[in-house]
C-alpha cells in the first residue's frame, strides 16, 4: 500500500498538468508520443479494416460483396493508410520520440516546438484523407501509377496526394529532430560506441528521412500539378515519361522499407539483449550494418521496375545491388541469433514477440532474394507471391517491432504492468494468424494469382479462405494488446523503475519518468549492455 501511496505523490510528465490544453500544446517528446501514438492506432484501426473487407471480398471466387470499383478503392486506400500514416511514423513517432532523449541523458528532443509541429502535420494530413475517403476515395493502388493517376481516375487523387505530401513533411521533421539530437544531447561518457542500438537504428531511419521523403514530396506534388493544370510530366500522350514517375516514386519509397523495418530492428536488439542477459554478438557490426542499410537502400530502387520496360543491363545491376542489400540484413539476423546461444533466455511477451520477429523477417527477406532474381521476378511481379514477401518484411517484421517494444516499454511508458498471461497470448495469435493470412499467398501468387483482382478462378479458393481465415484470428490478436494496455493504465499492478533488469539509460529514472527525464543530469560510465554487471529480476508472473 505503501508503494502505490508513494506512485500517487511522485509528480511526473502524466499528472505534471491536467486538461486537453496542456496536451495539446505540450512540448515533452513523452507526451507528444502518446499524441502519436493515439493517432496511428486509430489509422491502423482504419487500415485494418479496409483489408478485412478485402479478404471478405476474396473469400469467393465471384466477387460478391463489393463491385470492381470499389475494390480499387479498398487496396488502395489500405495501402496508403497503412504505409503512409501507420507503418513509417509508428516506431520513430511514438517509441523513437519517447526514447530517444531518455536514452542518451538528454531532457527533451533538440527542437521541442519542432516536435509538436510535426504531430499537428500529421493530424492535418490525417484529416484531409479521411476526409478524401468519406468523400469516394482514391482508386490508383498505394502508388500513384501515372499516367492512369493523372489522365484517367476519377477519384479523389488530388486530394490523397496532397495529404501524403503534408505527412511527409511530419516523417522531415521527426528526422531532423532525431539527427540534431543525437549528435548535439548526448549525456557526459555517452560516446558514439556505447550508444544503444536503438538509437544507431533511429540515426540511420533519420538520415533516409531526410533525404528520401523530400523526393516523395515533389514527385506527388508534380502529379497533382499535371492532373490539376494539364502538364506533360508524366503523361505519355503529352510528352511525359511515366516510366520516370516510377525512378523517382521508387528512389524514396524502396528506402522507406527501411524507414519501417530498421526501427523494428532497433527494438529487437534491445529485447533479445535484455531477455538473455547478454551484450549484443558483434555490436559494431550491427551497429554498422544499420548505417550500411541506409546506404545501399538508395541503391536498389529499380528492383520493382524490372518489368517496366528499363534496360537489361540496368536490371541486371539492380539485381547484384538487390543482394547486397540482404547482407546488412543477414549480419543482425545473424548477430541476434548468436546472442542467444547459449543466453538465459526469458520467455517473456516481448522476446515472443522477439521471436516471431526473426522468424517472419527471415522469409520475407529471403523470398526478396527471390523477387531480385530477374528470371523469377518476371514470372511472379504483380502476383500474391508480392503480396506476401512484402507483408512478412512489413506485417511481420515491422508491426512485430512495434507490438514486442510497446509491450518492453509499456511499464516505462505507463508506470504499470500488462496481464503477462494475455501477452503472450496475444503475440500466438498475431504468429499464427499472421502465417496463416500470408503464407496461402506465396502459393497463390506462385501459382499465378495476380494480385488486385476483386475475382479470381475458382481453383484459388481454398487458399484464399484460409487466408481470410487467418485474418480474422490476427485481429483479434491485434485487438486485444490495445485492450489490456487500456485496462492496465487503471488496474495494473505497479511497475518498478526496472523491472526486467535492462541495461540503459531510460531504465534508470523513475516509471513514468518525471517531465525532464531525470532528477539528475547523468553520467554514462559503462560500456552497452552492461549485462554481466546487472542482476536478474524476479520472473515476471503470469497473471490469468
Amino acid at each position: 500500500m505503501a508503494t502505490v501511496a508513494i506512485s500517487a505523490e511522485r509528480e511526473h510528465y502524466l499528472n505534471k498538468e491536467y486538461g486537453i490544453r496542456s496536451w495539446l500544446l505540450t512540448t515533452d517528446h513523452k507526451r507528444i508520443a502518446l499524441l502519436y501514438l493515439i493517432s496511428i492506432t486509430f489509422f491502423f484501426f482504419v487500415g485494418g479494416f479496409f483489408a478485412l473487407l478485402i479478404r471478405l471480398e476474396l473469400l469467393t471466387p465471384a466477387g460478391d460483396l463489393v463491385q470492381a470499383d470499389t475494390y480499387n478503392k479498398l487496396f488502395t486506400m489500405h495501402g496508403q493508410v497503412m504505409i503512409f500514416f501507420f507503418l513509417i511514423p509508428s516506431i520513430p513517432a511514438v517509441l523513437g520520440n519517447f526514447l530517444v532523449p531518455l536514452m542518451i541523458g538528454a531532457k527533451d528532443l533538440a527542437f521541442p516546438r519542432i516536435n509538436l509541429l510535426s504531430w499537428y502535420l500529421y493530424v492535418i494530413a490525417g484529416v484531409i484523407y479521411v476526409h478524401c475517403i468519406l468523400t469516394g476515395g482514391v482508386d490508383t493502388g498505394w502508388t500513384f501509377y501515372t499516367p492512369f493517376s493523372t489522365a484517367f481516375s476519377n477519384t479523389r487523387v488530388i486530394e490523397a496526394g496532397i495529404a501524403i505530401f503534408i505527412v511527409g513533411f511530419s516523417s522531415i521533421l521527426t528526422g531532423l529532430n532525431f539527427v540534431v539530437t543525437i549528435h548535439r544531447m548526448r549525456a557526459p561518457g555517452m560516446t558514439w560506441s556505447r550508444l544503444p542500438l536503438f538509437i544507431w537504428a533511429h540515426y540511420a531511419t533519420s538520415i533516409i528521412q531526410l533525404l528520401g521523403t523530400p523526393v516523395l514530396a515533389i514527385t506527388l506534388l508534380l502529379v497533382v500539378f499535371e492532373r490539376a493544370f494539364n502538364l506533360g510530366i508524366f503523361d505519355p500522350t503529352r510528352g511525359g515519361d511515366p516510366v520516370l514517375f516510377q525512378h523517382l516514386f521508387w528512389f524514396y519509397s524502396h528506402p522507406a522499407v527501411y524507414i519501417m523495418i530498421l526501427p523494428a530492428m532497433a527494438v529487437e536488439s534491445e529485447i533479445v539483449a535484455c531477455f538473455t542477459r547478454k551484450r549484443i554478438f558483434g555490436y559494431n557490426f550491427v551497429a554498422m550494418s544499420s548505417i550500411a542499410i541506409a546506404v545501399f537502400g538508395f541503391l536498389v530502387w529499380a528492383h520493382h521496375m524490372f518489368v517496366a520496360g528499363i534496360s537489361l543491363y540496368s536490371a541486371l545491376i539492380f539485381s547484384i545491388l538487390s543482394y547486397l542489400v540482404a547482407v546488412p540484413s543477414a549480419i543482425k539476423v545473424f548477430n541476434w541469433t548468436a546472442t542467444m546461444y547459449k543466453g538465459s533466455i526469458s520467455f517473456t511477451t516481448p522476446m515472443l514477440y522477439a521471436f516471431g520477429f526473426i522468424g517472419l523477417f527471415t522469409m520475407g527477406g529471403l523470398t526478396g532474394l527471390f523477387l531480385a532474381a530477374l528470371g523469377i521476378d518476371v514470372h511472379v511481379h504483380d502476383t500474391y507471391f508480392v503480396i506476401a514477401h512484402f507483408h512478412y518484411i512489413m506485417v511481420g517484421g515491422a508491426v512485430m517491432g512495434y507490438l514486442g517494444g510497446m509491450h518492453f516499454w509499456w511499464p516505462k511508458i505507463s508506470g504499470r504492468m500488462y496481464p503477462e498471461g494475455w501477452g503472450r497470448l496475444a503475440a500466438l495469435l498475431v504468429f499464427a494468424g499472421f502465417n496463416l493470412t500470408f503464407f496461402p499467398q506465396f502459393i497463390l501468387g506462385y501459382m499465378g494469382m495476380p494480385r488486385r483482382y476483386w475475382q479470381y478462378p475458382p481453383e484459388f479458393q481454398v487458399l484464399n479462405v484460409l487466408s481470410t481465415a487467418g485474418s480474422t484470428i490476427l485481429a483479434v490478436g491485434y485487438v486485444l494488446p490495445m485492450i489490456y494496455f487500456l485496462w492496465s493504465m487503471r488496474y495494473g499492478k505497479i511497475a518498478s523503475d526496472n523491472p526486467w533488469g535492462a541495461a540503459g539509460l531510460e531504465w534508470k529514472t523513475t516509471s513514468p519518468p518525471p517531465t525532464f527525464n531525470f532528477e539528475e543530469a547523468p553520467e554514462v560510465t559503462w560500456e552497452a549492455y552492461n549485462y554481466e554487471e546487472i542482476p536478474a529480476p524476479a520472473e515476471v508472473s503470469v497473471e490469468r
